[in-house]
């Protein structure tokens, strides 16, 4: 092939059909005109005149033929390896735009309730994230009835929370249930004992959530409270399980707590259980979404993969232990 000066390349560029550079790929590959005629759904004669035309721009022969002969010349195997390396590009240009175009984008706002430790959940942020690295996303911790509110006028996405009673508006997704236990910090008198009952709770100074009410998403936890006379021995709340263990541990008062999430407190001598042991509250933790919202693609995929992910739990990961 002639070498071609910048502007002669850029020229060639501008007014080269690329449907001849297919169809020269197709002489080359299936050996003769006819056959590529055949392959290209096309008319011989068209086949031999996009030849002819691709020669004269290119200002090389690019095929010796005859009756019985055909040879890919020099011009020609060059020819032909750009070409292929110029179809190489498009295809997979082709892929790299659908894949812009499939790429999950958009932003994630997530209410969540304060003592909600669920490891799947971890497991999906972390999984979604690593797939998907254009999504952002903003966890705001709060009570479970600011959360159910936040979900109601649209402003999360979605959120995870306790439930007294369910709103009619909103979908709700059962994700695991976690058991309540009261706990003392190291100083309590009751620290480290094992032959304590209910009844020696009673009267004791407490701590507990802002929710621990019979109306309230804690309903058990404040059923127990009351049947053995913690009621009127408050000392502090707060909504977040954060500064009810601080406020534990600190020997404000004994507090409710869920278990699995303190497990390593105990372990490391900051908490100490108390009764009931065989039967303390239950509480279900669920993922709260409202049908009425336009969900961009991020928000819809990660809702849709959480419940994939826990939906193939066995039943034993989704209920944590009482002790």
């Amino acid at each position: 092939m002639n070498d071609l000066a910048p502007d002669e390349g850029e020229r060639l560029a501008r007014q080269l059909d690329w449907n001849l550079l297919r169809t020269f790929v197709a002489i080359v590959q299936e050996g003769g005109i006819t056959p590529a005629a055949n392959r290209l759904l096309l008319k011989q004669p068209t086949v031999s005149n996009a030849l002819k035309r691709l020669e004269d721009r290119i200002g090389k022969r690019l095929i010796d033929r005859g009756p019985g002969h055909f040879r890919v010349t020099d011009a020609g195997e060059t020819l032909y390896r750009e070409a292929i390396e110029i179809y190489g590009s498009i295809s997979r240009l082709t892929i790299a735009v659908r894949d812009i175009e499939e790429a999950v984008r958009g932003h994630i706002a997530i209410g969540m309730a304060s003592h909600v430790i669920f490891p799947p959940f971890d497991e999906s942020l972390r999984d979604f994230s690593a797939k998907h690295p254009q999504v952002t996303y903003d966890i705001t911790v709060a009570t479970s009835a600011e959360v159910v509110g936040w979900v109601l006028e649209k402003r999360a996405s979605f959120g995870v929370c306790l439930v007294h009673k369910q709103h009619p508006k909103l979908d709700y997704f059962h994700l695991y249930r976690q058991h309540f236990g009261f706990f003392c910090g190291p100083g309590h008198r009751y620290f480290g004992r094992t032959d304590l009952t209910l009844d020696d709770l009673t009267g004791e100074p407490s701590v507990s959530f802002s929710t621990d009410q019979l109306h309230d998403a804690l309903r058990p936890v404040a059923l127990l409270r009351a049947s053995i006379g913690l009621d009127d021995t408050i000392r502090a709340m707060s909504p977040h399980l954060e500064e009810v263990r601080r406020l534990i541990i600190a020997g404000v008062g004994i507090g409710p707590l869920p278990v699995h999430v303190v497990q390593r407190d105990v372990r490391d001598g900051l908490l100490w259980q108390l009764p009931p042991y065989d039967d303390p509250p239950e509480i279900d933790i669920f993922l709260a979404t409202n049908p009425a919202s336009r969900l961009n693609r991020a928000e819809t995929q990660f809702i849709e993969d959480l419940r994939q992910r826990v939906t193939a739990l066995p039943p034993a990961a989704r209920q944590f232990p009482q002790r």
